[in-house]
């Protein structure tokens, strides 16, 4: 049980503003794991006034960016010091089985700071070229009081995917974690508060939807920079539109694993899988549609039926599990609705499609594939955020491309081939952000990540993700006149 009593806003625990609260509840044993303060409209607005104190009047835009860096790299350290820890924490508020978790919630939040801090001493904030009648300087300046808005699938994970480059920039955030998963949100506001951050520039303020409208729609925020589903990705959109506000949206994906007629199974089917069904299928990134020739569909189907039935469903922080529990009972009931749609629709269930034998406690769901599965119906089509896996066949490989693109989304993709050259040939057709050939590395850190179509706006990671937290201004300067950059 680990619990708060207050919110960390403006770099001190204060008192909320109510005697509301959230409970933390593990997905595995359905037992209270946790407990902390729910902001309400007048936390936010102390939140966002110390923000904006903070950015207006305070040290941390006017220091050095190796200085903010610096204090990224001490933050790095602190969470691999506890790594474990923090990952068990993080299995116990939402379900990811802590032998992922480690690496993919832990160990790789560390490396988008370390990245972040190692680009404050190569990124050129200030640039100076010719101009018309003289020199231009080009100064890149921080946006100002951002808003950080995060799911409970991967919390410190995206925590860090905003907060460092926001930081890093010289701005000050306001941070609204998920309900489910306040606890390491608190943790890393205590690490950032021993790290040195200054007062103001840092406050965490878990809330549900209607509090994250207010945050949005404040005033004293400059940027808003949300991942979550399209459907919300849409009102804050609308919502920073009619401000005029900046916004970034990381959004959700229906990404397409094409298995071409030359790939070799034994190789390409577990280079796959760890995509596939990766944090119990919720994730954004997630493979979930996948594209098998028509003349080896059974083959494919036998051997990801193969791959799916033997791995190991259970308790979240057991180091053999592969599948843990859905973040909640609701999330549990979207996904076992989708897969009754899935069966009225026509598609067969090859495996898996209930709740585990023997398993009394928590919010399960077997690992399923679906076979006979035409890309129009609503299991291709719509995101489940669930262990859940759609086999499509194609005729050629300009029906595999047509049959990824023949979607909504566009996050991820990836290529399965015995020939790298024509798999390149095949990402370059596919409208997606990020995409993979013959790889199970779907995010690069130092590269640009984020989605086409209804998968998002803006590019997270690399100096893109900077780039998202930064104004550019022109200074035109008189001839002969070279200034100190």
């Amino acid at each position: 049980m680990k619990s708060y009593d207050r919110l960390f806003i403006g770099g001190e625990w204060v008192e909320p503003s109510s005697s509301s609260v959230f409970d933390v509840v593990s997905p595995t044993t359905e037992e209270l794991v946790g407990r902390v303060p729910e902001a309400q409209h007048a936390d936010v607005d102390r939140a966002v006034a110390a923000a904006r104190d903070a950015f207006d009047n305070g040290p941390w835009p006017r220091m050095t960016p190796t200085e903010r860096g610096a204090v990224l790299t001490t933050v790095a350290e602190s969470i691999r010091n506890d790594m474990q820890g923090i990952s068990e924490l993080i299995s116990n508020e939402m379900g990811s089985p802590v032998s992922w978790g480690t690496l993919a919630q832990v160990l790789a939040p560390t490396m988008i700071l370390d990245y972040y801090a190692g680009l404050s001493s190569t990124f050129a904030f200030d640039t100076v070229k010719d101009g018309l009648l003289g020199p231009v300087l080009v100064s890149k300046e921080p946006i100002g009081v951002v808003a950080a808005i995060t799911p409970w699938n991967v919390p410190l994970f995206l925590a860090c995917a905003k907060l460092a480059p926001a930081l890093l920039s010289g701005s000050t955030v306001v941070f609204k974690p998920a309900p489910e998963t306040p606890l390491d949100a608190n943790v890393l506001a205590e690490i950032f508060a021993d790290a040195g951050l200054p007062k103001g520039v840092l406050s965490v303020v878990p809330a549900g939807r209607e509090v994250g409208e207010h945050l949005v729609n404040h005033p004293g925020v400059d940027k808003v920079s949300f991942t979550g589903s399209t459907a919300a990705g849409r009102k804050i959109g609308a919502a920073c539109g009619a401000n005029l506000k900046r916004v970034s949206l990381e959004l959700g994906g229906k990404s397409a694993a094409i298995l071409l007629n030359d790939v070799n199974l034994e190789e390409s089917i577990p280079l796959l899988m760890p995509n596939a069904i990766m944090n119990n299928g919720e994730a954004c990134i997630s493979l979930t549609r996948i594209l098998a020739p028509r003349d080896r569909y059974a083959e494919v189907t036998e051997s990801l039926v193969e791959q799916v039935r033997a791995m190991k469903v259970g308790d979240a922080l057991d180091p053999a599990t592969e599948v843990g529990p859905l973040v909640a009972e609701r999330q549990r009931d979207r996904v076992e609705n989708y897969i009754r749609i899935g069966q009225e629709e026509g598609a067969k269930v090859a495996v898996g499609g209930g709740r585990p034998d023997g398993i009394d406690k928590g919010w399960f769901v077997e690992p399923t594939v679906f076979v006979d599965v035409d890309n129009s119906m609503r299991i291709a089509r719509e995101e489940i955020f669930g262990p859940v896996l759609s086999v499509i066949p194609y005729d050629d490989d300009a029906d595999a491309v047509r049959i990824a693109n023949d979607s909504d989304y566009g996050l991820c993709g990836g290529v399965f081939t015995s020939d790298n050259d024509r798999g390149l040939g095949i990402a370059r057709q596919v409208r997606t952000g990020t995409y993979m050939v013959n790889s199970n590395v779907p995010i690069d850190f130092a590269s640009p990540f984020g989605g086409y179509k209804a998968s998002g706006v803006g590019r997270e990671f690399g100096e893109d993700g900077l780039e998202l937290f930064l104004e550019k201004k022109t200074i035109n300067l008189p001839a002969g006149y070279t200034p100190a950059v």
